[in-house]
C-alpha cells in the first residue's frame, strides 16, 4: 500500500558521514539506486506498491503517468524489467491500488480501482509469464484497498466499500471473511497475514484501529478489534496516513501521523499481547508529516520514512531507526531524496539483508540501505598499479572526515573516484547522489559550491582576496565572479590565508599537498587513455564521471543536469576558465567558461603516476569480438573473467546473459554499448560496442 513519514533534522552537508574509531574511518552505510538507475518509473508516477519475496526479488507496482495505467515491474537483482513485458495492465487508470506476493514468490496479485466511468476493485495474478485478470473482488466504487497472501496461497482483499470489507478468492470465486462493515471504512487501508493465519487489517477511522480474525472466518466469525481499543488519536487526510508492519513472532507494529494536538508528528507503537505501547520516543519528528511506511525486520527491528510537510525541506523524506537508548533517528543520512518525495513505501529484503525504499520524486525511485553492519575501514591506501585498482583517502571536508574511493587511471595516474561533495561512486551516468558539488573556478569549500546554496552578488574586491565576504553564497548576476581575466591567475593555493587578487585557492588540497586540480593536460591525457567522447562511456570510464550539468553564473539556475559533464580544470582561458565538456558526441579538455559558472571539480594525485612501462594494462592479452556484433559477444583473456557490466547510450545497465566467455546482447536494440570487464587479475577494461 502507499505509505507516508517524515522527520526532519539539521542538514548535513557531508560528502559521506564517517565514524571514527581507533585513528581510522569507517564508512557509513549509504543509499544506493536499485538496479544502477535513478528513475525505475517511465516518466511521473504515484501510489507506489513495494514486496520482496523469500528470494529477494523485487517487485513494484504504481500508477504510471506515462500510459495512464497502473504499471508493476520486477528487480531480478540485476535490473528492472516490466512483468508482464509491457507498461500498462490495468484497464483504465489505477490510482488506488496493492500489490502482494505469495509466500513462495510464485504467484504475484495486483488489486487496483476501476476508474471512472466504471467502478469495482479488478485483481490480476501473474504466474510464469503472463498476467491473467480474476472475476471484480467487488463491482461497488471503491478507493482504498490492500491485499496480502496466506500461506496456502490464497488471496485476501480489504477495500473501502460497504464501511470496510474483506474477501478471499477461493475456487475462482470471491467468498466474505469476517463481517461487512466491520472498519467503519478503510481509509488507507493495510493488510497482513501472520505465519498464526490470522487476518489483520489497519485504517484510520475515530483513529488508528487494527482488527484480526482468522483466514479461515466465514461471513458469521466477526472481527475483533485489537487490544480493544484505538492505537491512538490519529490525522487522515491528504497523505496523513498510517501504515502496519508484523515482526517472524507475528508481533504487530503501527506507524502513524498523530493527530494536531500531537503536532501530526509521526509516532510508532506495538501490540505487547495485551496493550500498544509506545516504541521509542514518541512523536519524534521535528514537525508535521506526510507520506509514512513502516517495515519491520524479522527480529522487530522497525525502520520508518516520512516526507516533512512543513520548512524549507518541504516533503524530502528521510528514513528513521531506533538507537541502542531506544530513540528514533535518521538512518543513511539526513535525507533520502533531493526534492518532493510522496507515496514512500519501505521493504526488508531479507535474502540479501537491505533495506529497501521506494518513492515518486515525479518518477518512482527505489533504493536501499545495507542493513548488515560490517563497515569497511579505509586505510589511505593507493590503489595499485593496475588499470582499475581502487584505493581509498581520508581528508576534511565541509569539516567532517570523509572517505573517498580512488582509482588508478588509464593514464596511469591516481584519481578520486567520485566528484568532489558526492556521497558516492557513480552508480550511473545520471546517479544523482554522484554529482557532488560545483564549484566557482578559483574558489574553494566555503559552502558556496553546494548544490542547493543560495545566490548573492558579486563582494568588492571581485577576486579570491574579496571572496570570504560572501562564502556561503554562490555568486549570480553581473558582475560574474572574478571577470578581471588575466592569464597569469592561478587556482592553486593550499590555504585560504595564501588568497589573493590573481589566485584562488585549490579545494583538492583539502586531501593533502600531493593532490590537485587537474590541468587542461591532465583531462586531455585521461579523455585519450580511457576513450571518452560521450556521458555514457565517460561513466563507463575508470573514473566513472556522472554528467552533473553546471549552474549558471548570470541566474544560479542549473542545466544539462543528467545529461552532460562539466569538470574543471586549474588552466585559465580567455573567459576565464578551462574545463572538460563532455557532451553528447564529444569529450573536449580545452572548453571555456565565465569563471561564475558552477562546475564539478575531480581531484588527480600526480605524483603516483607510473612510468608507461608500469602500466599493466595488458591489452594484447583480450580480445572482445566481433564488433559490431549480430548479438553473441566472445571474450578472449588471459584471466578469468569475475565480473561484466553491459551499458547503453544512457549510461542504464542491461540486463545481459555471460557464460563461457559469451555474452549474450541478441535481446539489446541496436546500438552503441559500453562493456566493462572485470579480470580475476584485477585488471578492468572498458570496449566500446556496436550491435546491430
Amino acid at each position: 500500500m502507499f505509505k507516508s513519514l517524515h522527520f526532519a533534522i539539521k542538514k548535513i552537508t557531508t560528502g559521506l558521514a564517517l565514524l571514527t574509531v581507533a585513528g581510522s574511518y569507517l564508512y557509513a552505510q549509504q543509499w544506493e539506486n536499485v538496479g544502477g538507475v535513478q528513475n525505475v518509473s517511465a516518466g511521473g508516477s504515484s501510489f507506489n506498491n513495494l514486496v520482496i519475496d523469500n528470494s529477494g526479488n523485487y517487485y513494484l507496482s504504481y500508477y504510471d503517468v506515462s500510459v495512464a495505467r497502473g504499471s508493476v515491474q520486477k528487480f531480478d537483482g540485476t535490473a528492472w524489467s516490466y512483468l508482464g513485458g509491457s507498461a500498462g495492465i490495468t484497464t483504465g487508470t489505477a490510482t488506488y491500488n496493492s500489490l502482494s506476493v505469495s509466500p513462495s514468490g510464485s504467484t504475484i496479485y495486483y488489486t487496483n480501482q476501476l476508474g471512472y466511468p466504471g467502478s469495482g476493485m479488478e485483481v490480476r495474478l501473474f504466474s510464469g509469464s503472463l498476467w491473467s485478470q480474476l472475476p471484480n473482488a467487488t463491482e461497488s466504487s471503491v478507493n482504498y484497498q490492500a491485499s496480502a497472501v496466506s500461506s496456502d496461497d490464497i488471496l485476501f482483499t480489504y477495500g473501502s466499500y460497504n464501511s470496510g470489507t474483506v474477501k478471499r478468492y477461493v475456487n475462482g470465486g470471491w467468498e466474505q471473511v469476517g463481517n461487512a462493515g466491520f472498519s467503519g471504512g478503510a481509509e488507507f487501508a493495510e493488510m497482513h497475514i501472520g505465519t498464526n493465519n490470522m487476518v489483520y487489517t489497519s485504517n484510520v477511522s475515530g483513529g488508528v484501529k487494527v482488527y484480526q480474525n482468522s483466514t479461515g472466518a466465514d461471513a458469521s466469525q466477526n472481527w475483533s478489534l485489537v487490544g480493544g481499543a484505538a492505537v491512538d488519536a490519529a490525522s487522515s487526510g491528504e497523505q496523513y496516513n498510517t501504515d502496519m508492519a508484523l515482526d517472524a513472532s507475528n508481533t504487530i507494529y503501527v506507524a502513524y501521523v498523530s493527530n494536531s494536538g500531537g503536532g501530526r508528528r509521526v509516532n510508532v507503537k506495538k501490540f505487547n499481547g495485551s496493550s500498544w505501547v509506545q516504541v521509542g520516543n514518541a512523536n519524534f519528528s521535528e514537525g508535521g508529516v506526510q507520506h509514512i511506511a513502516l517495515a519491520v525486520t524479522a527480529s522487530g527491528t522497525p525502520y520508518v520514512v516520512a516526507s516533512r510537510f512543513e520548512n524549507d525541506n518541504f516533503l524530502r523524506n528521510t528514513v528513521y531507526k531506533l538507537d541502542d537508548s531506544q530513540n528514533w533517528v535518521s538512518f543513511g543520512g539526513d535525507f533520502v531524496s533531493d526534492g518532493e518525495a510522496k507515496y514512500n513505501d519501505l521493504a526488508i529484503d531479507k535474502a540479501h539483508n537491505y533495506l529497501v525504499l521506494a518513492y515518486s520524486e515525479n518518477e518512482t525511485k527505489v533504493k536501499r540501505i545495507s542493513l548488515t553492519n560490517t563497515p569497511q575501514v579505509c586505510t589511505n591506501t593507493d590503489p595499485g598499479v593496475n588499470t582499475g585498482d581502487i584505493g581509498c583517502v581520508t581528508f576534511t571536508y565541509q569539516g567532517q572526515p570523509v572517505s573517498y574511493t580512488t582509482v588508478r587511471g588509464a593514464d596511469g595516474k591516481i584519481w578520486l573516484q567520485q566528484n568532489l561533495g558526492s556521497s558516492q561512486v557513480a552508480l550511473s551516468m545520471d546517479d544523482a547522489a554522484s554529482y557532488g558539488d560545483v564549484f566557482q573556478w578559483g574558489r574553494w569549500d566555503d559552502g558556496h559550491q553546494l548544490r542547493n546554496a543560495p545566490t548573492a552578488p558579486a563582494p568588492t574586491p571581485n577576486t579570491p582576496e574579496g571572496a570570504a565576504a560572501v562564502a556561503g553564497s554562490f555568486i549570480a548576476g553581473s558582475p560574474a565572479w572574478w571577470t578581471g581575466f588575466v592569464s597569469t591567475d592561478q587556482w592553486n593555493a593550499v590555504s585560504p590565508a595564501q588568497a589573493g587578487k590573481f589566485l584562488g585557492v585549490d579545494p583538492c588540497k583539502a586531501i593533502g599537498t600531493d593532490w590537485k586540480m587537474p590541468s587542461q593536460a591532465d583531462w586531455t591525457a585521461l579523455v585519450v587513455a580511457e576513450g571518452i567522447n560521450n556521458p555514457a562511456n565517460a561513466y563507463g570510464s575508470n573514473l566513472k564521471l556522472p554528467a552533473g550539468g553546471y549552474r549558471s553564473s548570470s541566474t544560479g539556475d542549473y542545466t544539462f543536469v543528467g545529461q552532460k559533464g562539466y569538470f574543471w580544470s586549474s588552466d585559465t582561458s580567455g573567459l576565464g576558465g578551462k574545463y572538460l565538456y563532455i557532451g553528447t558526441t564529444i569529450a573536449n579538455a580545452s572548453s571555456g567558461a565565465m569563471r561564475g559558472q558552477g562546475s564539478s571539480v575531480r581531484c588527480i594525485k600526480p605524483s603516483s603516476a607510473l612510468g608507461t612501462s608500469e602500466i599493466s594494462l595488458n591489452t594484447a592479452s583480450l580480445g572482445v569480438y566481433p564488433n559490431p556484433t549480430k548479438g553473441i559477444l566472445y571474450i578472449k583473456a588471459d584471466s578469468n573473467i569475475e565480473n561484466v557490466n553491459v551499458i547503453n547510450a544512457v549510461g542504464q545497465r542491461m540486463n545481459v546473459l555471460f557464460s563461457n566467455n559469451q555474452i549474450d546482447m541478441t535481446g539489446l536494440a541496436n546500438g552503441v554499448y559500453i562493456v566493462d570487464l572485470k579480470l580475476k587479475n584485477g585488471q578492468t577494461i572498458s570496449k566500446k560496442i556496436i550491435k546491430n
